[in-house]
Parts: structure tokens; C-alpha cells; sequence
């Protein structure tokens, strides 16, 4: 189908949408959806008291996110318009889809790529423990070494500088590096495949293989990446870097996907997150929420700044907002700025508005920059990057490298997947009628 004709869908189904409450529910419509937005507001207000109270307040909370959808069904059940509700949310939610689906192609080109001679000296690290043991599942090792590779495989009693074993490599005349392992791995290698300005190698062996994804590598069959190894192709890419301190003149920390600071860097640090991740959580958000344990963080992206946000990511490119999976897709890793997602919400209304409005609102702010700054009211704070837990001297500035990381990629792969840009009505009805007119204007001619 076209993207017009999915423009057009789209516009059918909302319409319809519509139609059907006032149809079959008359004036009765405007009191469906007034106690519908209502359900939604209790529910968002109670997950925002379960996450900033504890004791006897949090088991409310909990009986309020429970009660207030079962009440709203239950009073539309009454009222025999059930179903109406049910059909005019499937159309919405048609609506929806085929409207972001019309509007997938506006989407940036891919990253550019160019052809080169296989390395002569290939040298890989692997990470047995990586993705439940994905090494040994795909036998990536021995797969490697039958294509000409060196190849370590750590040893997982032992802690090994994988940064150092890269070095050496190096200096013993390696001319591409590689890693089957986690994002940690994978930017700790990085780091010396800039510095000496050889390939890097990914091999898609970690557990959720961010990079790997953006990079439009298969997730599901590491041992397809080895194919970089005969016939592969070159990406030129970013490359992130933190440094802390005042006194930091070197190039600092290495980050290939990001860097987060205040609740989520602070909960990883518990020694007892790693034991129970849920119980920590619920233990440490209320105090983290509300400004009562935790630094206070003051954030200076470019021209914008974030005073006392909750939570701020820092990325090595932006991510799409549109991933209903979540942040964790990025179409390009080399337009040259830093992506930043603040996270700002003083009570249960913001919540509930950053909830109703689909992650839009005063409590979220999203910016781009090539330099990214944060402090704190404290001399050393929690920093998550990529996925490692660090304590790190304030300030902390982010920056990014253009183009400063050479990728080995196989020529044949996946791709990056299409992710469908929020849903924007006006973009969707001028795409709809716009194409149209254009259409019947060559028609004429």
C-alpha cells in the first residue's frame, strides 16, 4: 500500500473512530470519554505515588492503579456500551498505526559505507559469559580462527583488561579489532581501535546488543557477523567521550551508546541491586523521586539547561523517540551530535500529563548538542555508561568525536529496522491530500 493510501487509512479509521461513539452513544460519548480520561489520570497519579511513597500510602496507590480501569469498565458494562468503546479504541489505535506507517519514509538515508580489503591480521575478544554463552552456543571462536582471526577468549574466573589486551595486539601488528561481547566490552576496545585508527569489529554476542542493533548487525545469529571478516564494508562513525573532574585534560571515557546520570545511574550502584533489581528499585525511587537521597544535578546541553532533573541520558547520537520498544534505536551513528533525554517531574499532575501526552510535556526535554555538562551538589556522582556502573568526579562533560571510530560491518546484513515517527495528524491529512492533488496534477499534464 502507498503512503498515501496509508495516509488515508489512517484519516478513515480516526474519523470513524469518532463516529462510532457519537453514533451508538450519542451525547452519551462526551461522558464516555470524560470517565475514561478520568480512569487514566487516577491510574497515572497512583503509579506515581507507588514509585514516591512507601508503607501504607504505596498499598493505596497500588488498590487505586487496580480499581480505577476495572471501575471504568465496569460503568461502561453497565451502560451497555462496552462494546462501543472497544470497537472506537481498535479504529483509534488502526488510526495510529497506519499513520505513523505513512510517514516511516521520511526517514534519513542510511549511513554511508565503503568497500575494503579484508583484514590481514584480524584480532578478536570473546566473552564466554556474554548473551548466557552465545561464544560457545554459535562457536564463534572456532569459527573466527578458521577465517584467519587470533582470537582470546576470556576467562571468566579471572578479571582481564580487555583495553590492554587490545594494545598488545596492536603493537604485535593486528589491524582490526573485534569483540563478541557486552556494550561495556565493545567501547573499551573501541577506544583503542580510534586511538590507533584500525577497524573495529562487532560481534553480536551480549545480552541486548544496542550498538549492534544501530549498526543494522543480526541479533539473532552472531556467527553472521564473522562474514565483516571476508567480505565486509566500512562505516565511519561517532564516538563518544566523558570527562570528570575539573583537572581532566586526557580523552576521558569511552561511551558507544550513552551515559546516564541521577535515578537509574544511582540504583545500579546499590550492592543490592544485583540480588533483587525489583526490591531495590522500590526502595530507592522514593527517596531518589523526591530530591531526599541522591545528588542534585544541573545539566547544560548547548544553549538549553536542566535544572534538578531526576534523570538525564546523554547518548552518542539521538535516539528515535518514536520506538515503541523504547530508547534503543538510533537510524544514524555519525550526524556529529549528542542526543539528551531529561527527565523533570515534581508530582503526581506532571506525571500524569507526561503520561497522557505519550512522553510530551514540561517534564521532559529533548535536545541535541556537541558538548553536554553536568554537575552536581556533590564532589563525585553515579554515572551508568553503557551499561558499567562508574563514580565519577564532577563536572562531568560529554562530548562527542565525529566520525572517529572506523566499523567493519558485513556487507550483507539486516539493516537498521524503519521505526515509524510519532504520530503527527497535520503531516499525515497534508500527505494524504497533498499526493493526491500532485497526482492529478501530472494526470492533467
Amino acid at each position: 500500500m502507498s503512503r498515501r493510501w496509508t495516509a488515508r487509512l489512517a484519516l478513515a479509521a480516526g474519523t470513524a473512530a469518532l463516529l462510532v461513539l457519537v453514533v451508538f452513544a450519542g451525547f452519551g460519548s462526551l461522558l464516555l470519554m470524560g470517565v475514561g480520561w478520568a480512569g487514566l489520570v487516577l491510574t497515572a497519579a497512583g503509579g506515581w505515588w507507588i514509585l514516591t511513597h512507601t508503607g501504607w500510602i504505596r498499598v493505596l496507590a497500588v488498590l487505586l492503579v487496580v480499581a480505577a480501569p476495572i471501575a471504568v469498565l465496569v460503568l461502561y458494562a453497565a451502560a451497555g456500551l462496552l462494546w462501543v468503546v472497544l470497537v472506537s479504541v481498535g479504529l483509534w489505535a488502526l488510526a495510529v498505526s497506519a499513520g505513523r506507517a505513512a510517514l516511516v519514509e521520511d526517514s534519513p538515508p542510511g549511513m554511508p559505507e565503503q568497500s575494503v580489503s579484508p583484514a590481514e591480521r584480524p584480532f578478536l575478544i570473546m566473552n564466554p559469559r556474554a548473551g548466557g554463552g552465545k561464544v560457545e552456543k554459535f562457536r564463534l571462536a572456532e569459527r573466527a580462527r578458521a577465517l584467519g582471526a587470533e582470537v582470546v577468549v576470556l576467562d571468566p574466573e579471572h578479571r582481564q583488561d580487555v583495553a590492554e589486551l587490545a594494545r598488545r595486539a596492536v603493537q604485535r601488528g593486528a589491524d582490526l579489532l573485534g569483540v563478541a561481547g557486552g556494550d561495556g566490552t565493545q567501547a573499551s576496545v573501541a577506544s583503542v581501535a580510534a586511538e590507533h585508527d584500525i577497524p573495529f569489529m562487532v560481534i553480536s554476542a551480549g545480552t541486548r546488543n544496542h550498538f549492534a542493533m544501530d549498526l543494522g548487525l543480526d541479533r539473532q545469529d552472531p556467527s553472521t557477523c564473522l562474514e565483516a571478516l571476508t567480505d565486509g564494508v566500512e562505516l565511519r562513525v561517532d564516538l563518544g567521550y566523558l570527562q570528570a573532574g575539573p583537572a581532566d585534560g586526557g580523552e576521558g571515557q569511552v561511551f558507544i551508546n550513552n551515559a546516564s546520570f541521577g535515578v537509574y545511574a544511582e540504583v545500579v550502584q546499590s550492592p543490592a541491586y544485583r540480588d533483587d533489581k525489583a526490591r531495590t528499585i522500590l526502595e530507592m525511587l522514593p527517596d531518589l523521586l523526591t530530591h531526599h537521597s541522591g545528588a542534585r544535578l544541573s545539566v547544560r546541553a548547548g544553549s538549553t539547561a536542566m535544572d534538578g532533573p531526576q534523570a538525564v541520558l546523554v547518548s552518542n547520537n539521538p535516539y528515535e523517540r518514536g520506538d515503541s520498544a523504547g530508547l534503543g534505536r538510533r537510524m544514524r551513528l555519525d550526524a556529529g551530535e549528542l542526543g539528551v533525554l531529561s527527565v523533570r517531574v515534581g508530582n503526581a499532575a506532571e506525571a500524569t500529563e507526561l503520561l497522557l501526552r505519550g512522553g510530551q510535556g514540561r517534564g521532559l526535554t529533548v535536545a541535541t548538542a556537541r558538548e553536554v555538562v553536568v554537575e552536581a551538589d556533590a564532589p563525585v556522582i553515579p554515572v551508568g555508561v553503557d551499561g558499567e556502573a562508574l563514580m565519577l568526579p564532577t563536572p562531568v562533560r560529554c562530548r562527542l568525536a565525529p566520525g572517529a571510530l572506523r566499523v567493519r560491518v558485513p556487507r550483507r546484513r539486516p539493516g537498521v529496522p524503519h521505526i515509524a515517527p510519532p504520530m503527527d495528524w497535520r503531516r499525515v491529512r497534508r500527505l494524504a491530500l497533498t499526493m493526491g492533488r500532485v497526482a492529478a496534477g501530472r494526470g492533467a499534464a
